[in-house]
């Protein structure tokens, strides 16, 4: 028979409360103690406890050691940094004193409550990033209004765009990103506090003033789903997870036009690596790791959905102390790839004349062409389609403008049953990438009044949503600062 040894196992020390300790050192402290401070205020205010005992409390607060505690090793004296804390409390104010601050109170809306502190801040910082990777995108399409080059479908080359059109694309992508990062930024910035254990309490405490103490927007109000919901996170990981499958989706178009092949793109010298036996390679590696980064926060994102699918709806530890960790580093892998995006895209060179070169090749505009004999000599566009169809593939891959009208005209007869009325001239205009794309100004084409229309809205968009940032940046900024006025006022009743 086994002996019990008393608590904690070695094992379990080990591959459990030593590795929480140190993840709840790292990313939770602060908020723990911050915690720690309204809850005493709120007992005070709400005279479950007397001003005197909070007094003593706030004491003991204001004495913790935070470096040390932030750094100090487990040796298995206590379960989890909560205890570890109170500990210390109670050394620090005592026993009593440190036991009443936990009336009212459990270690589950405690948790849940830090855990929603620490990914909110996450969440405005991965927004900032995806806000200056667009005002990056915003710069440079001013820039390439005019920058002719060619939209790819299925890898291969389609017809004549400009890089403005194809960043505005890209733009639109990261306004998406940010709304739904808004928006589960709502779900997350909602207090548990009072919910205790997950049936509240028969004490008299005030929910709404301990949540806008901490900087919460409200309450996340059903006392049992507060404790056991997980949406909050699952919100956050899928917007992480399409914020991330956007941005590869990016990175793979920016490695593929940094190659020798395309030549569309050059990055800074202070931003590629070398190799170290050729000496002529420079490596753009910032888009690679831009990639993997996405990949890998993306597929954190997977892991905490795969970690709390089939999970009880209760107090559970598969959303706790072994999966916020995951959650953190997903933030950060993130924030890292949407950093390297608007870094080393600021600082690339565009190669205009590769670009254009491309537009004016490959039978990029033969749609066009098409298009002119349905207005100019009235064929369904399905005949057109077939009569340019027939004439791309008599060239056999050569293409010239010259050509491609020479061969239109001679299979008219035989496609359509009789000679083109379209002057050659307008079909030689069809042919020409500028006026391919100047043509086209439906709302969100590529003609430079779409564009320019459609850059306005973005950028209007972009401006309300840097409103937002400063907004909910300022409210997380602020409340260490109310806290401190609340104080002051417990002590000037207490006076």
């Amino acid at each position: 028979m086994a002996q019990d040894s008393g608590f904690p196992a070695p094992a379990y020390s080990e591959t459990v409360l030593a590795v929480n300790f140190r993840d709840a050192q790292q990313y939770f402290l602060d908020a723990l103690i911050q915690i720690h401070y309204a809850h005493v205020l709120m007992l005070a205010r709400q005279k479950i406890i007397s001003l005197s005992v909070a007094r003593r409390c706030l004491e003991g607060l204001d004495a913790l050691d935070v470096a040390g505690i932030r750094s100090a090793p487990y040796k298995g004296q206590c379960e989890d940094l909560f205890f570890y804390v109170q500990e210390a409390l109670e050394r620090l104010c005592g026993p009593e004193n440190a036991g009443a601050m936990h009336t009212a109170r459990s270690r589950n809306d405690i948790g849940i409550t830090l855990y929603r502190m620490g990914v909110r801040r996450e969440i405005l910082s991965l927004v900032r990033y995806l806000a200056e990777a667009r005002r990056v995108l915003l710069a440079r399409t001013k820039e390439h209004v005019h920058t002719v080059m060619p939209a790819y479908t299925h890898t291969q080359p389609a017809q004549p765009t400009t890089l403005a059109h194809y960043l505005l694309a890209v733009v639109e992508l990261l306004a998406r990103d940010i709304r739904r990062l808004i928006a589960a930024f709502a779900t997350v910035n909602r207090s548990p506090m009072g919910a205790c254990a997950i049936t509240t309490t028969g004490f008299p405490i005030d929910r709404d003033w301990v949540a806008a103490l901490l900087g919460f927007e409200g309450l996340q109000f059903n006392s049992y789903g507060a404790i056991a919901a997980t949406d909050y996170l699952t919100e956050t990981a899928g917007a992480v997870a399409t914020a991330m499958i956007n941005l590869g989706k990016v990175a793979q178009d920016l490695l593929l036009w940094s190659t020798a092949e395309f030549g569309f793109l050059r990055l800074s010298d202070a931003w590629v690596q070398i190799s170290s036996i050729m000496p002529q390679k420079r490596n753009p590696v910032p888009f690679e790791h831009m990639r993997v980064l996405a990949g890998k926060a993306f597929a954190q994102a997977q892991g905490v959905g795969v970690t709390l699918h089939n999970t009880p709806f209760g107090d559970i530890v598969d959303s706790e102390d072994d999966l916020q960790p995951l959650v953190m580093s997903m933030m950060a892998d993130a924030i890292r790839a949407a950093r390297l995006f608007a870094g080393a895209f600021e600082a690339c060179e565009i190669n205009r004349e590769r670009m254009a070169a491309r537009a004016h090749s490959d039978f990029l505009t033969v749609t066009e062409l098409a298009d002119t004999l349905v207005r100019g000599d009235a064929l369904t566009f399905t005949q057109a389609h077939r009569l340019v169809s027939a004439a791309v593939r008599r060239l056999r891959g050569h293409y010239a403008e010259d050509a491609m009208v020479d061969s239109v005209l001679a299979l008219a007869p035989e496609n359509i049953g009789r000679a083109l009325h379209t002057p050659r001239p307008d079909l030689l205009r069809a042919l020409n990438p500028e006026y391919f794309i100047t043509i086209r100004t439906i709302a969100g084409g590529p003609a430079s009044p779409a564009v320019l229309s459609a850059l306005e809205s973005a950028e209007a968009e972009a401006a309300a949503d840097d409103c937002w940032l400063r907004e909910k940046s300022d409210l997380l900024d602020q409340f260490p600062a109310r806290m401190q006025s609340a104080r002051q006022s417990a002590e000037d009743t207490r006076r």
